[in-house]
């Protein structure tokens, strides 16, 4: 998800997408340990998605 992507979404779509993609990370993390997927770098760029999501969201809680 590109970050100009991410600045169109409204504060309630980026709370939802937080969670569902916290959910996702946390199923691709156990499947891993109990069988490797084939590309483990999905899941680093799963974190960093989250990572930009919350980044933006905490920029528009401070400028609240």
């Amino acid at each position: 998800m590109k970050q100009q992507e991410i600045k169109q979404l409204s504060d309630a779509d980026l709370k939802s997408r937080i969670g569902a993609l916290e959910e996702k990370l946390m199923k691709m993390k156990v499947s891993h340990k109990i069988t490797p997927i084939e590309n483990p770098l999905q899941i680093r760029a799963l974190r960093r998605t989250i990572a930009r999501l919350l980044t933006e969201l905490g920029k528009r809680v401070a400028q609240a």
